[in-house]
């Protein structure tokens, strides 16, 4: 080393400025210093990085890929306790880029597998057995804590900000902020770009928000997250869904690798299961000539529809990249065939629209590894794979058509509750049903008019026997499956993974370990005066909202889709429905708040009388227009009332943090799903924000006499 480095380094002013940055004290020289245009960058900031750790970590943190919610919950807890320390004098707290950067650290070097032997939710894997040590549940509370922690730095300097000017202008940056972090994150999605220009991009608002002493020392750390983060990343392919590793096979073709999971298999047809081929040798003769192929992925399904002589397949896939790499590197190249028409649309609703009738309808293997959004449990399949859905496939099939299902399957309660569904979504009709034991376990599930065809007695009542073939997969049961009363999951309670309404206790765990994290963190990170101060109004109307969010999610995902592109423009929807209510507080002297509280209940009333189903119009735009009446309504008058609120507080940013705590209660509240579905969600809506009307009359009350008693200790001068 230099003498000149070694003098830098040993002056006690550069050594000072390292350590007053380690110690996130309250930076001076700054480049901007207008309140409002801080708060714009710290809200993008907030929002970008957000959505930066509900993609990039479950890539690489299996575990995460069920459980993304919880990266929700734990940025609204990291922020809310961010802004309930604003007020700390002292706060020694590390800076934001060095906790990403020890974020990136840890998850590079913990790349786990997923190994969870519980059968309360069914993950995705090809065998039938999952034993292993490699990763367990504290993978959870440690990722969870991490990500709450990077979150607090950035949560202070918010709190202090809402301070410094009026709670209505502050709020409309900070929406502003978010709306333009939603945008530029669907435009990452939309490129497929990979995470070091994300890590590049998050670097920019940050350095703005530094001081002139300390932007080196930002651009330095953010530059080794960024490398470490190119690194982890060589040869992956990023889909706005997945990261995508190919892994070249023998004679010919790839693993297809999604979020460190073998999720396809891209490989001449000859080579593939047997379920694949099933249904055309139960109907041989090249009798299919329209088929619909949902999931139909890098084209293993094309390829042997098109071996198998069906004249017109129309291909749907979720995943743009997945149907790339399909395109380009499939070696026998079946989307290049004339016969073949792809979409790239989400299943269920592809069926939803269209007006075609097919006479061999598969449902290719939709396992999706990932969920349709951060503030809900459900998977991409989840609205695919229901009862409700199956009707609908039913409806599109010709007079002799077949639908077929097949897929690896951990449980055996599993195949009984998909082939009930098939069952009574086809009139109560046996659906014929083979499985498949040795290398994994498979089930092929065959339903509709095609059946009738199939001569008398080739199968009988389906039952199992010991396989006596040596290939890898070997017909393990076969025949007519009998229904039975197993739970269907529905549009409503689309929980295909759960064999009954239940709350499962890998979940009762997750949210005990978050309710740990809030408590603690609260007492560490709040002051008493601060807690004293604390506004329950704001936390329910906080709790409710969250929950009226997800139902809103939901309800899209089932009318329009589970895409990137429909979920993020729900998003932007919903920020766009809070800063138009901003702009009516501003404009407008609201008084009788109470008439919204009216208005609201009486909607969201509705939406729980109404079934999911009866949104499914056939008219795409009158279904659009009824869609957002009923979910973006309800949005827009919670909004009112909370910026109704939130303009006249006292304390902004109590409120706001009281209330970004609700909102973590209210994601944490979205697991009771599971036990009632969707729509009863509605219910604790109602209860929660008649809780907050009630605490806001009480409190309103409070000032009132506060305000009277004032003026008769104090009289009025002449």
């Amino acid at each position: 080393m230099s003498r000149s480095n070694t003098q830098a380094l040993s002056n006690p002013s550069n050594v000072a400025q390292f350590l007053s940055w380690l110690r996130d004290e309250t930076p001076k020289k700054l480049f901007i210093n207008d309140p409002r245009a801080r708060i714009f960058l710290v809200s993008f900031s907030m929002l970008f990085f957000e959505l930066l750790c509900i993609r990039w970590v479950p890539s690489y943190v299996r575990y995460l890929s069920y459980f993304n919610n919880f990266i929700l919950l734990a940025s609204f807890l990291g922020i809310g306790l961010g802004m309930l320390s604003a007020r700390r004098q002292r706060f020694w707290y590390p800076p934001f880029p060095l906790l990403v950067l020890l974020m990136v650290i840890i998850v590079g070097l913990n790349r786990f597998e997923l190994h969870i032997t519980t059968a309360d939710v069914i993950y995705y894997v090809p065998g039938a057995n999952q034993n292993g040590s490699t990763e367990n549940f504290f993978v959870l509370p440690l990722i969870f804590g991490m990500i709450a922690a990077c979150f607090i730095p950035l949560g202070r300097s918010l709190g202090q900000l809402f301070s410094q000017v009026k709670p209505l202008t502050a709020y409309t940056f900070d929406i502003i902020g978010s709306l333009v972090g939603i945008a530029s994150f669907s435009i990452i999605a939309f490129l497929s770009v990979p995470p070091l220009v994300w890590f590049a991009l998050l670097s920019i608002p940050i350095m703005l928000l530094s001081s002139r002493n300390t932007i080196v020392l930002v651009a330095i750390t953010f530059f080794v997250s960024v490398i470490i983060t190119w690194q982890l990343g060589r040869g992956a392919y990023w889909s706005p869904y997945y990261k995508i590793v190919l892994y070249p096979t023998q004679p010919a073709g790839y693993i297809v690798d999604v979020n460190n999971a073998g999720h396809q298999a891209m490989i001449p047809w000859q080579n593939k299961e047997p379920f694949y081929k099933l249904v055309y040798k139960n109907f041989p003769g090249n009798t299919f000539h329209n088929a619909l192929i949902l999931g139909a992925g890098t084209g293993s399904d094309v390829d042997i529809a098109l071996h198998n002589g069906v004249q017109s397949i129309t291909a749907v896939e979720i995943d743009p990249k997945i149907l790339q790499l399909g395109v380009r590197l499939n070696p026998d190249h079946p989307y290049s065939s004339p016969r073949v028409h792809t979409v790239i649309n989400d299943g269920r609703s592809f069926l939803e629209n269209t007006t075609n009738k097919y006479d061999l309808i598969i449902f290719a293997l939709p396992d999706s590894l990932t969920l349709t959004s951060s503030n809900t449990s459900l998977r991409l399949e989840s609205f695919l794979l229901t009862q409700d859905s199956f009707k609908t496939a039913r409806s599109r099939l010709t007079s002799n058509g077949v639908m077929v299902m097949y897929n690896y399957y951990r449980e055996s309660w599993l195949v009984e509750k998909l082939a009930n569904m098939a069952g009574h979504a086809f009139n109560n009709q046996q659906p014929l049903v083979t499985t498949y034991a040795g290398w994994g376990r498979a089930a092929v599930i065959m339903e509709g008019p095609r059946l009738a065809t199939i001569p008398q007695g080739t199968y009988g009542t389906y039952h199992e026997h010991t396989p006596t073939g040596t290939g890898k997969l070997q017909v393990l049961g076969q025949g007519y499956y009998p229904l039975t009363n197993a739970t269907p999951a529905t549009d409503d309670w689309p929980f295909l993974y759960l064999i009954d309404r239940s709350f499962p206790l890998l979940y009762v765990a997750g949210l005990a370990m978050v309710a740990i994290f809030a408590v603690g963190g609260i007492l560490i990170f709040a002051p008493r005066k601060v807690l004293r101060r604390f506004d329950w109004h704001m936390f329910f109307l906080g709790v409710a909202f969250m929950l009226l969010e997800v139902k809103s999610l939901t309800t899209f995902s089932l009318l329009f889709g589970s895409t990137w592109l429909v979920n993020s423009l729900v998003f932007f929807a919903i920020l766009t429905s809070v800063f138009l209510a901003i702009l009516v507080n501003r404009r407008f002297k609201i008084k009788r708040i109470g008439l919204f509280y009216v208005l609201l209940f009486g909607i969201l009333v509705l939406n729980i009388v109404l079934p999911p189903e009866t949104l499914l119009l056939g008219n795409l735009a009158a279904r659009y227009l009824l869609a957002s009446a009923l979910a973006f309504a309800p949005v827009f008058l919670a909004n009112i009332i909370f910026t109704n609120s939130f303009r006249d507080s006292e304390a902004a940013d109590i409120a706001f943090a009281s209330n970004l705590l609700g909102i973590m209660v209210g994601g944490a509240l979205e697991y009771l799903s599971m036990l009632v579905g969707y729509r009863m969600l509605l219910v604790l809506v109602i209860v929660f924000y008649t809780l907050a009307f009630l605490l806001r009359h009480r409190k309103k009350e409070g000032v009132e006499t506060a305000e009277v008693q004032q003026e008769i200790a104090e009289p009025s001068l002449p």
